[in-house]
């Protein structure tokens, strides 16, 4: 886990409001976690999508 990524206890109570992904026939399904963090990422530090680390997909 980076730096400003989710605690285990934030994601407890943010993991009830979101569907789990069933994935599609092109890709499979991935972490929602993940791909939050990611986009928390972009808004925190005001980079262009192409420029968001790796570990977040």
């Amino acid at each position: 886990m980076a730096r400003g990524d989710l605690t285990d206890e934030e994601w407890a109570v943010i993991q009830a409001f979101l569907r789990p992904e069933r994935g599609r026939w092109a890709r499979p399904a991935q972490d929602n976690r993940r791909y939050l963090n990611g986009m928390f990422h972009v808004l925190r530090v005001g980079c262009p999508w192409r420029d968001m680390h790796e570990r977040y997909g």
